[in-house]
């Protein structure tokens, strides 16, 4: 139910204006989402690419606002001071960023309190900040859409859990399906008696209920929320992981029993400073570790993947016409990078097509990688010579960018980083190699060089450039100039299209038309 008064069109939405009206536009107007939950209270602003918008801001406070709830049946006191104080904080900043109004929205803890209301009342009056009160079945779906933004393809059963609730979904052909919400947050765990059997008992018990609901759901888990992202940490710890890149992170039902037993041996504070979890958060790991564990016994995924996108990201989706959730995140993001930060925007394009004849017979997901690189090829240039290749890779292991397994992210990076420097051995990113095999490695390798082969010959947009034959049976490349571009094929030219050749082990010639 939601507390506070009708305040915008219905047309529009949540967020009075519409975010996305023009459905081929690339860009997004910056836009505020506060999300008031039970642990937590956090406030991101979006900007960026359109169809995958990117934190311009983010900042969290740590409430507990459903501390005690299961006793009190109110909000804790202490966490209504500060989340109240830090909505304060969140309006102030927002007006200071001259952005249109933040749209706020609280999940379990507030719908459930008694004093919710005069909570939504109070935040109002001081702020003048609307919140609208969620149930929890369309916390599901808001949770849902925004594993959709992220993974448009994706497919199985998404668990948000948050302080007071969990709440599960399925997804499938870009659609949610079946949703159920529980109290199997761990705020509300705390509470229950019995110690641990009784714990695990009330666990199992909710847990069977949910299954009845949702049915089998033998596909990906997608996990959805802080708890979750603590123990992923952890796991990276365990297992020496060497990309400290939460989402997209993968795990196998394995691994969470191993995680777990590795929890249980450990000591928790030494363990949390080890994988930066705060000791808030820690505190409710044991928790959600109990359910975690009953949640892949109940439903046997095929595997499981971290996701940090949720409800905040499910908003903006929700108000994207079908047009442009189509168009691919990934791509739309470097389009986006290319137009911003490219000394010749729109030349990424020509050198796709320039490189695209070494990989004649690649599949789908690795020519929309190839497109990727070649969209961000020049988005660096502005760093130092020294650190060109070093930012290069650093930008695509770690941004902001969806719909990215993290050896693709690797590949990207890897490529990029070629793109500047013909050597990859010797630099502090080897250990990241290693989600890589040797023939990956070697694409990438090749990707870069030819990447920076086209670099040297552009001369406009729309331009031609020159063409790339290759011939993988008999080892021969050769590179068709047009007269035009006889001026810059210079020898440095002639170096970089000898390095190309010598990384696909090929002879190799130039050949003037025209």
């Amino acid at each position: 139910m939601d507390h506070s008064p009708a305040i915008t069109a219905p047309d529009w939405g949540p967020f009075g204006r519409p975010l996305f009206d023009d459905p081929s536009a690339r860009a997004l107007s910056r836009v505020g989402v506060v999300d008031v939950g039970s642990n937590s209270v956090r406030m991101v602003v979006f900007d960026g690419a359109a169809r995958s918008p990117a934190y311009f801001y983010n900042e969290k406070v740590m409430c507990a606002l459903g501390a005690g709830l299961s006793e009190t049946g109110r909000l804790n006191p202490k966490g209504r001071e500060r989340a109240l104080a830090a909505l304060n904080r969140f309006q102030h900043l927002a007006q200071g960023l001259d952005m249109p109004p933040l749209h706020v929205v609280a999940t379990a803890a507030v719908r459930d309190a008694e004093d919710g209301p005069d909570f939504c009342a109070e935040v109002l009056k001081e702020t003048g900040l609307h919140i609208q009160v969620i149930d929890g079945k369309e916390e599901a779906r808001l949770s849902a859409q925004g594993v959709l933004l992220g993974w448009p393809g994706a497919y199985g059963l998404i668990c948000d859990i948050g302080g007071s609730s969990m709440e599960l979904a399925e997804i499938h052909d870009g659609t949610v399906g079946k949703r159920v919400t529980s109290s199997l947050g761990p705020l509300k765990l705390r509470d229950i008696k019995g110690g641990r059997r009784g714990l695990k008992n009330h666990i199992k018990e909710v847990m069977e209920g949910l299954y009845q609901q949702m049915g089998p759901q033998p596909d990906r888990l997608f996990l959805v929320g802080g708890s979750w992202r603590a123990i992923a940490r952890i796991d990276m710890v365990r297992r020496g992981y060497p990309l400290k890149v939460l989402h997209e992170y993968r795990m196998t039902v394995t691994d969470v029993r191993e995680t777990i037993k590795f929890i249980e041996q450990s000591d928790l504070d030494k363990l949390r400073n080890r994988a930066g979890v705060s000791s808030s958060r820690m505190a409710l790991v044991p928790y959600a570790m109990d359910v975690l564990t009953r949640l892949v016994r109940t439903f046997k995924p095929k595997d499981i993947a971290i996701s940090s996108y949720g409800i905040r990201e499910g908003l903006l989706y929700e108000q994207m016409p079908q047009k442009l959730r189509n168009r691919d995140p990934l791509i739309e993001s470097c389009y986006w990078a290319e137009n911003k930060d490219a000394r010749l925007p729109g030349f990424g394009k020509q050198l796709f097509d320039f490189v695209m004849p070494l990989y004649k017979s690649a599949p789908k997901a690795q020519v929309r990688l190839i497109k990727a690189a070649c969209l961000l090829h020049d988005v660096s240039w502005r760093a130092h010579p020294d650190y060109r290749a070093e930012v290069c890779f650093d930008n695509a292991t770690r941004a902001n960018l969806g719909g990215l397994k993290h050896s693709e992210r690797v590949f990207l990076g890897l490529a990029l980083q070629h793109r500047y420097r013909n050597k990859r051995a010797g630099n502090r990113f080897e250990p990241l190699y290693e989600l890589l095999t040797d023939k990956e490695q070697k694409q990438a390798e090749v990707l870069g060089k030819a990447m920076r082969l086209g670099a040297m010959l552009w001369m406009q947009k729309d331009t031609k450039m020159g063409k790339l034959h290759w011939y993988p049976k008999k080892r021969r490349l050769e590179m068709i100039l047009p007269k035009s571009t006889v001026p810059l094929y210079s020898e440095v030219a002639q170096a970089r299209f000898d390095s190309l050749a010598n990384a696909l082990d090929a002879e190799h010639e130039v050949i003037i038309k025209g």
